[in-house]
């Protein structure tokens, strides 16, 4: 026997007009945890893919507990013992949460569906896994993070021998991050082997035992966690040292441009004020739950607003729906890129022009589109085959990048960003700050939001903190309270 339980050898993909993987490498063994690094675009979700049987390799051969497969989709390699926890969730959002883990596999009584069973067995899988969540709660009344944490749950019941685990922290805090921890420990002494992907290197060095590296589709480097180093992990994946992740540009900050006063939004948002200066970025640190995200949408009219004004350059603003806000010359980078960012079935260049259709005509002005577009894939160093590539097809990095240059294109006096780095590689993160760092000293207002509070930190001239819908303290970056204890203690509820 094989000591590894799955070996992956010269893996090649090739879709229309572009190679994917050319000759990627694997070697998983049981009882290990083993990252899988690189930036987007580098082929390790496509590689996964693969692997499940949701793309099929064009070569190479996959061995699987010593024996070759080629599973025809992903049903086929759970029944043969691979799980995989997807990056984006697709939950069923309108059915409790019990329903939602045993999904496709329902207990039977006779021609019914036990429901009993499903309950006592969720139950009894949450108790196992230290989860406290109501399994008769309907899964779109549950956080971002304790969908992750059933999704999780809902792996780990089909007691795999590989489990693969895509960006599996990108929404939870702190302590969820611990508790996943614990839960992987425990698999990886009961003989899982697990295949970790995320782009943050605490983490990484922190449970991982093995890493290999891609980078452009092509097996780069394997290494031991305990033998190799932070820096040594980036050049590899990056192809340079990235020596300045947060490229704060010093630039003269002016008059307050866009203010908020006694916002109110539900449940959500109490009371909420706050104002950005022209040439600032203003930070929003916050545990998840505490409002941030809830905050900038009804600002831009996603969400009702219960009360409370707006101002941008002093005079009030009536902001009833994006096109309002749009209007205003304000624009936001929202935190689900899936779900009401991206629109997945067009291409680059309308996902590109989406906000500004207007500045095109009647009829469609088609040379501007193709212009404007060519200009912000350029200028964001979007990776892409064509500009009229299906957005869906892209990295999650690359998708943000077209995102970011949408808004770009409206010219806005004050740019939110929400969450602008999640699920993004330590090279297009650095490309990302270094945007904008250079939008603040251009003078624009900057919102930035963000659950990693050394990016807070890092970018920030100011920092709000919000604790469960209110503002508990705002801290300058040149006071004697800037600190990451301070900060945290005003984010778990702690009033300056």
């Amino acid at each position: 026997m094989s000591e590894y339980i799955l070996e992956m050898t010269d893996i090649i993909k090739d879709f229309p007009g572009v190679r994917a993987l050319d000759g990627v490498q694997l070697k998983l063994r049981p009882g290990t945890v083993h990252a899988l690094m690189g930036e987007n675009g580098a082929g390790k979700s496509t590689l996964m893919k693969c692997l499940i049987g949701i793309y099929h390799k064009t070569s190479g051969t996959i061995r699987f507990k010593g024996k070759e497969v080629d599973f025809k989709g992903p049903l086929e390699a759970l029944q043969n013992g691979i799980s995989m926890i997807h990056q984006e969730l697709s939950p069923v959002l309108e059915r409790p949460v019990s329903e939602n883990v045993w999904l496709g596999r329902e207990p039977y009584k006779g021609i019914h569906i036990d429901h009993k069973k499903m309950r006592a067995d969720t139950i009894e899988l949450f108790k196992e896994m230290d989860l406290n969540i109501d399994p008769d709660e309907k899964m779109g009344n549950l956080t971002v993070a304790q969908m992750q944490m059933v999704e999780i749950c809902k792996a780990v019941s089909f007691k795999p021998d590989v489990m693969i685990l895509d960006e599996p922290t990108s929404s939870l805090t702190e302590g969820e991050v611990v508790h996943l921890f614990q839960i992987i420990r425990k698999l990886r002494s009961e003989g899982c082997a697990l295949i970790y992907i995320s782009h943050k290197m605490d983490e990484i060095f922190q449970i991982c035992d093995e890493m290999t590296t891609l980078r452009d589709g092509q097996f780069v480097g394997h290494d031991l966690a305990k033998e190799t180093t932070v820096d040594a992990l980036i050049t590899q994946m990056v192809g340079r040292e990235v020596s300045n992740m947060f490229p704060k540009i010093p630039c003269e900050i002016g008059e307050v441009v866009f203010q908020v006063e006694g916002l109110r939004s539900g449940k959500q948002v109490k009371d909420v004020s706050f104002d950005v200066r022209r040439g600032e970025i203003l930070g929003f640190a916050g545990l998840v739950g505490a409002g941030r995200t809830e905050t900038v949408e009804t600002i831009f009219g996603m969400r009702h607003k219960d009360g409370g004004k707006v101002f941008k350059d002093g005079r009030e603003l009536t902001i009833r729906s994006p096109h309002d806000a749009i209007r205003e010359r304000i624009a936001l980078l929202t935190e689900d890129r899936r779900g009401n960012g991206i629109v997945g079935i067009r291409s680059v260049k309308d996902n590109t022009i989406l906000a500004n259709l207007p500045a095109y005509g009647f009829p469609i002005n088609h040379k501007k589109i193709n212009e404007d577009t060519d200009k912000y894939v350029k200028a964001m160093n979007t990776k892409t085959p064509s500009n009229d590539q299906l957005i869906m097809y892209l990295s999650g990095g690359n998708q943000q990048k077209v995102l970011i240059g949408r808004w770009l294109l409206t010219n806005p006096d004050v740019l939110i960003v929400d969450e602008p780095t999640r699920g993004i590689d330590v090279g297009a993160k650095a490309e990302i700050h270094t945007l904008i760092s250079k939008l603040a000293a251009e003078g624009k207002a900057i919102v930035l939001i963000s659950s990693e509070l050394p990016e807070v930190m890092g970018m920030a001239d100011r920092i709000v903190a919000m604790y469960e819908g209110e503002v508990t303290g705002v801290v300058e970056r040149d006071s004697t309270q800037w600190s990451s204890e301070h900060i945290m203690a005003l984010c778990h509820g702690q009033k300056d």
